[in-house]
């Protein structure tokens, strides 16, 4: 007969404050000591499986919950543990299972509720996770991760107010602010910017450099903070933290050369000038390069090989390479996005010589021939772009339209011309519909071909991409439908931009009002189509 050991017993207790000191090699010890005893209490496999989850044994810790749960399934506490050890093997369904029956025998398991609720999150569920997480609360209102995660989860719910609240009662909750902070007042800072409430975010971003000095995340989120409002100076500065935030450490590049912001003479030196992140980035911030070459330098550029062909028609005697092929020998180096640093530009001192970038007359005549007689105005069309993560998760920043919404707009007697070369899935049925869109997406190798299609067209109506700056850069008509809240380039409010003098900006005057801007499209082209 198998020994059980009593509630009261000194070893049991032993063990189990041995593991809640932190000390688990020392309590798994004393669990196996007193297993050799009792090999079949629940208590101890339950305790075991505990100790042995925490020091990373996740199959070994399933396997002891599993046969713990065998002898007696009315435990809560290892239900939860056996949650979070199918969570860590991203077995999601199984957590969620276990959780579930951690709620069923403890009713009141605000832990359980929480980790329920992250995975119902998971699971594309914001509505039952909001549920577990308020659930969380009611049982254990002074629970500080709670009400963070409570509040990450309304700000994706566009329900700013309410994920600024839970945000500010984590900092309320916790005694000592320091460093853990800093994610927090960032947080903050961006519902507040996105709110449109610039000085209270900056505010928010300096608590957390306060609470964490080296916190690049709060000197990159003010910076663009500073740059949307038109604080070039500052924000340019402050821009260089995005190379040590999270989002961009996999892009730094480890060269031997010295980086480049201006300090040195150039002149007689050789600088590789390379491309970052976005495809319009490069498009944008290549106006610099004769500036740089006005230095004296001798200029490598370093492009995707989307735009070769494209920045080839760049004025100037430099040297493109695609990237990912070898550099030739350089002295220094500069980012692309470094180069308003370097020249000190303000946001009245942006360079904008338009045009920069040019059509290739060849494929522009080929176009012209593909295409046919022009009997009407011929509008080319972007309104979708590839999905950007967070950015195009935050309705007040997406980007894309449903095609749907576009139908004012193509029931104009007008041609339009897709300039895109990817499509949303949704969108690619629709298209079957919509037979006044034609599509061009096989003949647009690279960016040189939209160049040449885009100056076939009449006008480009465009969302906020990688086309627009090239229509920008090309000195192309150009209208821009912007998100509420937009990036820095495109200004704070009004209808130009300095980067691209010529363009026409159209602006959401409510979150995710894409009918308002469509309706104002509609009213501005439609005098322009018959009075021509």
């Amino acid at each position: 007969m198998t020994q059980t050991l009593s509630a009261q017993n000194p070893g049991l207790q032993h063990a189990v404050a041995l593991h809640k000191s932190g000390r688990l090699a020392d309590a798994a010890a004393e669990y196996r000591k007193l297993l050799d005893v009792s090999p079949q209490d629940p208590r101890l496999l339950s305790g075991l499986g505990g100790v042995v989850l925490q020091m990373g044994g996740i199959d070994d810790s399933i396997k002891l919950l599993v046969r713990s749960l065998e002898i007696d399934p009315d435990q809560a506490a290892a239900f939860f543990n056996l949650g979070i050890a199918h969570t860590r093997k991203k077995q999601f369904k199984r957590a969620l299972a276990s959780y579930d029956r951690a709620i069923a025998i403890r009713p009141n398991f605000a832990l359980a509720y929480f980790n329920r609720g992250e995975i119902l999150e998971k699971f594309g569920r914001p509505g039952q996770a909001l549920a577990c997480f308020d659930r969380t609360l009611a049982i254990r209102p002074d629970l500080p991760m709670a009400h963070f995660k409570r509040g990450q989860l309304l700000e994706k719910l566009n329900r700013a107010d309410e994920a600024l609240a839970s945000f500010t009662r984590v900092l309320e909750l916790n005694p000592s602010p320091g460093p853990s902070d800093a994610a927090i007042h960032v947080n903050c800072g961006v519902l507040l910017q996105n709110a449109k409430r610039f000085d209270e975010a900056l505010a928010s971003y300096d608590r957390a450099i306060v609470a964490k000095p080296d916190y690049p995340e709060a000197y990159w989120f003010k910076s663009l903070a500073l740059l949307l409002i038109g604080d070039y100076e500052q924000g340019w500065l402050l821009h260089e933290w995005r190379w040590k935030s999270s989002g961009y450490k996999r892009l730094v590049r480890n060269f031997h050369q010295p980086l480049w912001l201006g300090e040195q003479p150039v002149a007689g030196k050789t600088l590789l000038l390379h491309a970052e992140v976005g495809l319009g980035d490069s498009i944008q911030f290549c106006r610099y390069i004769s500036m740089v070459e006005a230095l004296g330098a001798k200029i490598i550029l370093e492009v995707p090989t989307q735009l070769v062909s494209l920045v080839q028609t760049l004025a100037g005697g430099f040297t493109v390479v695609e990237k990912g092929r070898p550099l030739p020998d350089f002295d220094l180096h500069c980012p692309a996005m470094s180069l308003p640093l370097v020249f000190k530009t303000t946001i009245n001192s942006v360079p904008a010589t338009i045009p920069y970038l040019h059509a290739d007359p060849g494929k522009q005549a080929l176009w012209r021939q593909r295409l046919g007689i022009k009997d009407k105005p011929r509008i080319g069309l972007i309104w979708s772009g590839l999905m950007r993560g967070n950015i195009d998760a935050n309705p007040a920043k997406k980007r894309s339209i449903p095609l749907r919404l576009l139908e004012p707009l193509l029931r104009l007697p007008l041609e339009f011309h897709s300039l895109q070369k990817d499509y949303l899935t949704e969108d690619i049925a629709l298209l079957k519909e919509f037979t006044q869109i034609r599509t061009h997406q096989d003949e647009l190798h690279d960016f040189s071909d939209t160049a040449a299609l885009v100056r076939e067209m009449d006008l480009v109506i465009s969302i906020d991409t990688s086309v627009a700056h090239l229509v920008g850069a090309l000195g192309h008509p150009l209208w821009i439908l912007l998100p509420y809240v937009t990036d820095y380039r495109w200004t704070l409010d009004g209808a130009t931009t300095p980067w691209y003098p010529d363009a026409k900006l159209f602006r959401q005057s409510a979150i995710s009002d894409w009918n308002g801007v469509i309706s104002k499209v509609v009213q501005q082209l439609a005098p322009i189509f018959h009075s021509s």
